[in-house]
């Protein structure tokens, strides 16, 4: 117990020092992770054996993260991902497997290890790239979504690489004999079996060989049903455990679980042959769209952002400094190697699939290292005879370095963006929402319609070009997509067709005015509010086609002369009485004077408009002295 209390004492407390410096530093908590890995076991020697032990446990945080990710997701955002599903993550995968392998081969490795290797490595870090992303707010940009597909491809295609991996063993653990039948290597199977035997113990052994033990049809079927199981689950039983659950009225209740949730279908998943994550991943999508969707992601953030630290100081720990120190360059030459050539194969496919400006070097910069999934292959491809020993431990040490170089890529990402920013106008955002309120223009005064419009219920796509502004929403916890607001093709993408208000708060006039009219044109039906600077610009946005127009000084005058009649003397009542009329007859007033208003003429010249406007300064007038006199008589009486 003691010694299980001090190892966890050095574990929190490495990384309660080390991520708020790297955070402070600018260089991201995932560095900071690893730094504290790196110190508490090769520089200190403070942990040792017991860390990849930790780090099997420490993977659970990936299938939490997944599952969250899924949340986020609805059903129609997954499908309309699929080509980039099948076919920018499908390349990616196989064309940097292809090269990578090419480049094993060169080192004189045979074509089966060296296919081994290139899988390996084709696989990106699913943990740290999705943990960075989510923090830089990069996540819902079309590199981060391009990204994100990749990533999901990939935690895919680890099912059938696993399945592949021990045919290879075939030329590396026996032979084929002269009547055709294989000859395998007694020590090679040993180590196979003890693989299995490991995968396999606990007390669901026997649910595991039963699964075994079915025809090739049968696995299919058990497989199929455990996803279908997944599915069914999340739509017909989560309200009625939640209502029970909410009958205990005990908050622990709730993130018991959250958690078997994600335990439960990773065990499942497991228990068919599939990815945990995957299978996590896939209830989250489920339960999107479920009013529980918010207590879930609450309950499991603290466990996720726990278990991804941890595993990240797993793998700075695991680092073998004897082994790098003896071939640094070679070994540090091989990690740059792989970061080099699939960096440059994502950069190829985000051209060919029109990724550009930040979003092309966001994709291949962010997917350039290997993964944790790594770690996995090489142990199973070590205990199914594909790769040797020695092999083995390069390619864990190569991973690990890819994987500790990721944050300094994504510094570079960083500069590299804020130069183009610089430079030039930076690629709208891919906009995977629609609601019944859009809200262009997001300064102050969208901002508070944002989030009033929000505390109400109602769902709102927030749109603007400053991506300083976009950043600071994100950073509060707002969602907003950066897009010019003006541009037709991203009106359309945030569900114009089917808004029922569009909130014209641009500080732009020109642009406003073109919005609304452009808004008008394509939708006459639609209501909309706009924020207009003055009263020539009420009058431009009326004709325009706005429905309800606000002056941006209007109403908080109208407050401030409020306020100094309450202090001449008026009661509260006599003020707010004052300024509902004030109000009331100024909108007539604005009516009135805007069917005068000609655009061609400065309202001071306009004979007609000034009439106008004279006589009705003296209405209003002679309304309040009348009211004054109603008034004193009131009292006196």
């Amino acid at each position: 117990m003691e010694g299980f209390l001090f190892q966890a004492s050095i574990y929190l407390a490495a990384a309660v020092i080390a991520v708020p410096i790297a955070a402070r530093l600018g260089l991201g908590s995932v560095l900071g992770y690893l730094a504290a890995g790196i110190l508490i076991g090769p520089v200190m020697g403070l942990v040792g054996s017991e860390t990849k032990d930790l780090q099997h446990f420490a993977e659970f945080g990936v299938v939490m993260m997944l599952f969250l990710i899924g949340l986020e997701l609805e059903p129609r955002a997954l499908w309309d991902m699929r080509h980039r599903l099948l076919g920018l993550g499908g390349l990616q995968v196989t064309l940097s497997a292809a090269a990578l392998m090419g480049i094993a081969m060169a080192y004189d490795q045979p074509w089966n290890v060296a296919l081994a290797i290139g899988l390996t490595l084709a696989l990106s870090s699913t943990a740290i790239v999705l943990q960075t992303l989510s923090e830089k707010n990069l996540m819902q940009t079309g590199g981060g979504r391009s990204v994100f597909s990749v990533l999901l491809t990939q935690d895919i295609a680890v099912i059938p690489i696993l399945a592949f991996l021990p045919l290879l063993a075939i030329s590396a653990i026996g032979g084929v004999m002269p009547d055709g039948s294989i000859s395998l290597d007694a020590e090679a199977v040993e180590k196979a079996h003890e693989a299995d035997d490991g995968h396999h113990a606990g007390g669901a052994e026997a649910a595991f060989d039963f699964i075994q033990s079915l025809p090739g049809w049968g696995v299919t079927l058990v497989t199929i049903g455990a996803v279908v199981s997944i599915v069914l689950v999340g739509i017909f039983f989560t309200r009625p455990v939640f209502r029970f659950i909410h009958a205990a009225k005990l908050r622990e209740m709730y993130t018991a679980l959250a958690l078997l949730i994600v335990v439960g279908i990773s065990f499942l998943m497991m228990l068919v042959g599939l990815s945990p994550a995957l299978g996590a991943f896939l209830a989250g999508v489920v339960l999107a769209s479920s009013e529980f969707r918010h207590e879930l992601e609450t309950d499991l953030e603290p466990f996720k952002g726990l278990l991804l630290g941890l595993f990240f100081i797993t793998v700075g720990a695991g680092i073998n400094f004897e082994l790098l120190f003896a071939d640094a360059l070679i070994i540090v030459g091989m990690a740059l190697l792989v970061i080099f050539v699939k960096g440059l194969i994502l950069f190829a496919l985000g051209r060919v699939f029109r990724l550009q400006g930040r979003d092309q070097w966001l994709f291949a910069l962010g997917l350039a290292q290997a993964g944790e999934f790594g770690f996995v292959l090489v142990s199973f491809s070590v205990a199914t005879g594909v790769m040797p020993d020695d092999v083995a431990e390069t390619l864990l040490l190569v991973i690990a370095l890819s994987m500790l170089i990721t944050p300094l890529l994504f510094i570079l990402y960083d500069l590299i963006s804020k130069r183009m920013e610089e430079n030039g106008p930076l690629e709208p955002d891919e906009i995977d929402e629609e609601g019944p309120v859009i809200i262009a223009g997001v300064g102050r005064f969208g901002q508070m319609v944002n989030r009033l419009v929000q505390a109400s219920g109602f769902q709102t796509v927030v749109l603007d070009h400053n991506p300083q502004t976009i950043a600071v929403m994100r950073r509060f916890g707002f969602k907003a997509f950066l897009g010019d607001p003006t541009r037709p093709d991203i009106l359309r993408k945030a569900g114009l067709k089917d808004a029922r208000v569009l909130v014209v708060a641009l500080d732009d006039q020109k642009s406003a005015l073109d919005l609304i009219a452009y808004a008008r044109k394509e939708r006459p039906d639609l209501h909309i509010v706009s924020r207009a600077h003055d009263r020539t610009d009420v009058y431009r946005q009326y004709q325009a086609g706005s429905n309800d127009i606000v002056r941006e000084m209007f109403d908080s005058s109208l407050r401030a002369g409020r306020y100094v009649l309450e202090n001449l003397g008026l009661s509260d009542f006599e003020a707010h009485e004052a300024e509902k009329m004030f109000y009331a007859h100024d909108r007539m007033s604005v009516r009135e004077l805007a069917a005068l208003w000609r655009p061609d003429i400065a309202p001071e010249k306009n004979k007609a408009y000034v009439e106008r406007a004279k006589e009705l300064q003296k209405d209003l007038e002679t309304s309040f002295l009348n009211r004054g006199e109603v008034e004193d008589e009131r009292k006196s009486a």
